[in-house]
């Protein structure tokens, strides 16, 4: 099963995360299948491939209770129906 989640990078006390589809067998850092976009709690930026995104979505993948409510605060889903 795919799901999209956090990937932490930066450094100490900095940190940023890459929203990424990976397997859920794989740890926080393993290696993903591709990165969808990216998240910086500091400066409250986000970014987000939409067509990617649509992509994981509508083939199954599910994601995880904080990429959610980033996809959520990102007006993602206001427009779309998943099929």
């Amino acid at each position: 099963m795919v799901k999209l989640r956090l990937k932490r990078c930066g450094r100490k006390q900095r940190a940023i995360y890459r929203i990424v589809a990976i397997d859920v067998r794989s740890r926080r850092e393993g290696r993903d299948l591709r990165r969808v976009g990216f998240y910086d709690p500091i400066k409250n930026q986000t970014y987000l491939n939409v067509p990617v995104v649509l992509y994981f979505l509508e083939r199954g993948a599910q994601p995880t209770g904080t990429v959610y409510d980033i996809l959520r605060k990102a007006d993602f889903f206001k427009e779309r129906t998943l099929r």
